[in-house]
Parts: structure tokens; sequence; C-alpha cells
């Protein structure tokens, strides 16, 4: 079956107008339906029947037989969703989830299998979020580079409004099309599309939106965006810019950079009528287009003003300055995302107090903390990373010692509990330079 799929991968990069019309024998196959419920996680979440890995598992080789079955006759009927909510900063009531039934999963699992080698052969160099062999540091990594070395004086950062809920079924289907030509797998993916979803014990029709927390939802948006967003900038955007554009998408976080202010106006006035056309809406108190590059602080200092900043992917971009003086794009941990983190670090701290011995405690935290640097440490960003391992490990303290009536540690005995949990140092662990040299790229 691995070999089937590279080939679909090979044959779909070889031949970029192809349209597959035989790819639906491939997610019905027994052997890539189990390799799908190898694949997925115990302990996750459960959807609407509450049914784990674990009693999926106890009859695996007769529920994946019988699966196939059903698939193959196009019996199979995905279950509705469970509403979840997962904490976002800046809203009450959370990010919405929607949790399948396990057996969707591994459905979903299948088709986001299938499917993937197809678009990932067509998928722009822009786009980085949800895929194989990508991530934010690359994203970031990139966009630094190329504001750094290129002729970059605008940026536009853009917004959708709750993009995932926006999705137009009709537009993502007849994107699909363009490369999917076996209406099994088509059909499949409407049902998985419109089977609903449940809160509080109700369950609402899906007419618009590809749930977040769905396996296949990250395709489905990357494909969608591909064709709105990727593709128009490339093709038409770019070609009519007067200088240097270039585009930059983290699933439905993007910016354009542009080196004239009349491109960066320009796209900005076409974008809200181009996602318009496709159901979607631009969140106004979110975009904009700000003077950023090597010329922006001296065009500033001259308005009596500081250079602007923008934010993407969890980090403050801002125009700093090299040891010898000369422009340098710079980042830090933004004050929002800073703040969420300890608060999130705090909660858990309160909750864990109750239910963990003191070295367990330790040792969470400290996974935590790892978890954070991980991502947040990068080159320039050491001032907002040291305060937050300072103000986690003061956190930690404090709701250590109200375990009980009686202080747990003293500040020296904590300072040894460190040491033997091997507490994490705020050194950089990612290198984004934007002025290292090529060669260590």
């Amino acid at each position: 079956m691995a070999t089937n799929l590279k080939w679909i991968g090979e044959k779909a990069r070889n031949e970029p107008e192809l349209v597959f019309t035989s790819l639906y024998h491939h997610i019905t196959d027994v052997d890539n339906l189990r390799a799908c419920y190898d694949s997925l996680e115990a302990g996750k979440a459960t959807g609407v029947d509450g049914v784990t890995k674990q009693q999926y598992g106890s009859d695996l080789e007769s529920n994946l037989q019988e699966l196939s079955e059903r698939l193959g006759r196009m019996g199979y009927r995905p279950g509705a969703k469970r509403r979840s909510y997962i904490p976002k900063a800046g809203s009450a009531k959370g990010r919405p989830l929607g949790i399948s039934n396990f057996e969707d999963k591994i459905v979903e699992a299948s088709v986001k299998r299938t499917l993937e080698p197809i678009y990932e052969a067509v998928f722009e160099d822009s786009s980085y979020g949800y895929r194989p062999g990508r991530s934010q540091h690359q994203c970031l990594d990139e966009l630094g580079r190329t504001i750094q070395r290129e002729r970059i004086n605008h940026v536009v950062e853009a917004d959708i409004k709750g993009f995932f809920d926006q999705v137009n079924h009709e537009w993502l289907i007849k994107f699909l099309r363009h490369r999917i030509g076996d209406e099994r797998v088509i059909r499949l993916i409407i049902r998985m599309l419109k089977s609903g979803i449940m809160e509080d014990g109700l369950v609402k029709a899906s007419e618009l939106g590809t749930p977040q927390g769905s396996i296949l939802s990250p395709l489905l948006s990357n494909v969608y965006l591909h064709y709105v967003l990727d593709l128009w900038f490339r093709r038409r955007v770019k070609p009519q810019a007067r200088g240097e554009a270039h585009y930059f998408r983290f699933a439905d976080d993007f910016l354009a950079c542009f080196e004239y202010q009349e491109d960066a106006r320009a796209f900005r006035q076409r974008l809200e009528d181009r996602l318009e056309g496709f159901g979607l809406q631009l969140a106004e108190d979110k975009t904009r287009s700000i003077e950023f590059g090597r010329f922006a602080r001296e065009s500033a200092r001259k308005r009596g003003a500081k250079p602007e900043e923008f934010t993407f992917l969890g980090f403050t971009h801002y125009c700093g300055k090299t040891r010898q003086g000369y422009f340098k794009l710079k980042r830090r941990t933004s004050r929002k995302k800073l703040g969420a983190s300890l608060c999130e670090f705090t909660d858990w701290a309160i909750k864990a107090r109750c239910v963990m011995r003191k070295g367990e405690m330790l040792r969470m935290a400290r996974r935590r903390v790892i978890g954070h640097l991980n991502y947040y440490a990068i080159t320039d960003n050491s001032e907002r990373c040291s305060y937050y391992v300072y103000r986690t490990t003061r956190i930690l303290l404090k709701w250590l010692n109200r375990k009980s009536q009686r202080r747990a540690y003293t500040w020296a005995s904590f300072n040894q509990a460190l040491i033997w949990v091997k507490w994490p140092k705020p050194r950089i662990r990612k290198d984004l330079d934007p002025c290292r040299r090529a060669e260590a790229y």
C-alpha cells in the first residue's frame, strides 16, 4: 500500500494536470485501514459513541473487514462530531473542536493518507501549515530571510474571520474535482462534511465549514486556500506588482511583503473582494498594511514616531539593529501569547497541586516549560524566554507550597529540587538569525 501511495505522489508530480479517477480502492483497503488504526494515539478524546481505541481494537480484524465492506458498497455513514472547546486567548468560550468517533477517525486518516501525496505535489512553497516536513519555524525562517535580504518595505498582515467555520462546501468540492475524478471519493468527503455537530445533546446540520479537530480538516483547508489565495497570489498578484512581492501562509494565517506601497495597498483592496467571492470574510480589525523593513526606522523617526510591528505565528516582528547599527529583523514572543502561556501554566499548577505528588508535579512542570521553549526560544528572543522561565519557576514554588498548610520548600531546597529535576535553562534552541550566511541555512 505504501508503494502504491508513493506512486500516486510521483504521478501527481510528473503530470500536474492529471485527474485521478481510481482512488477509492486505496481508501477501502484493509491494510491501509489497519495502518491508519495503528497511527492513531490511544487516550485521545472520544466521539459521540464513546468508543476508545482499545475497545475498537478488541476485535480489530473483524471490525476493519466489516468497515472495508461498508465503505466498498457505499454503506458507510459517518456519525455526528462531538463539539468540544479548548482554551483560546481572548475568547471566553474557547476554540471549538469537532471530535469524531474512533471509526470515523480511521476513515478520515485513510482518506488523508490517499489524497495527501496528490496535493503535496502541487501545493505552493509559500504554504507551510499542516504539511509533512514543514513547520512554523521553517515559515518564520524564510520570512525573516526574505525581509532581511530582499527589497521589502511594506507588509500586509491579514486574518480571515472564522475561517474553519466558513469554508463553503460547494467551492471545496469544485476545487477537489480539479484533481479527484473518482466520484466515490467525492461522495465520501461530502458525507463527512455534512455529518453534523452534536452540542448540548442536539445534532446541528453542517452547511458550512470543516471542523477543527478532524484529521482530514487540515488537508481540506489547505486545498481550499491553495486555490483561493496561494495560486491567486502567484499567478495574479505577483506578476502585476511593480516591485518585489512575497507571500507566506501557515494554515489560515498569512501575510504578504512588498517593495512598493502602491502594491501593498492594491493587494489589501483586492484581497477583500477575492475572499468574499469564496464565502470568506476579512477580520477588519486584524488586517492592515504597515511600513516595515530597512528604511522603516528612519522613516518613522522623521515623523516623530516608532517603527511599526506585526505579529505572526505567535511572535512580534520588529525593526532592530545589529551591533554595527545595521537593520536586522528581530522577534520576541507576542505579549498576548506570553500572557496566555503564563495563565495556562498557573491554571495547571493550581489543579495539579491537588492530584500530584511533589516530584511528579516538578517533572510535569519541566515538560511544560521545555515545550514552550522548544517553540519560542529562537534567535533574539532570549529576554522573553528568560522572563517566562523566571515567572513559571515562581508560580511553581507558590503552588507547591500550597499543597498543605506546611510549606514544602524553602527557596534553597526548591533550587536543589530544580537541579534534581534538571530544570531547563532559557537558551536559544532554534537558530533563526536572518543574517546568517546561506551555507549555514
